[in-house]
């Protein structure tokens, strides 16, 4: 019984960690960079797109299907770094303490 109580305690510790987490991650910013660093998105690593970049020279109608191309791939970049960062942050946050899948509701 001891023990359990001991992992309910550790549990509600963790979920306050991870609302701060939360709130961390919405603030870590990562950048996708596609054609060289023609086109670059930043993002939250919450997944919110933040910017943008284009180089003037991909803007011409001609060059429409090569940005489109290098938007996706930027974005992608982005997406794939901040998916690590939040990785990261919870192996920081949950490393080594065995805690059974969805004990913390995700």
């Amino acid at each position: 019984m001891a023990d359990f109580l001991g992992m309910m305690k550790q549990a509600a510790q963790l979920q306050s960690k991870m609302q701060a987490m939360q709130e961390e991650l919405g603030s870590l910013e990562v950048e996708g960079i596609s054609g060289g660093g023609l086109v670059a998105v930043r993002m939250t690593a919450k997944m919110e797109v933040k910017a943008v970049r284009i180089d003037a020279s991909l803007m011409k109608p001609e060059e429409r299907e090569v940005l489109e191309d290098l938007l996706v791939t930027a974005q992608n970049e982005a997406r794939r770094k901040a998916e690590v960062a939040v990785q990261e942050k919870m192996q920081a946050l949950t490393g080594g303490l065995g805690l059974p899948p969805g004990l913390l509701g995700n």
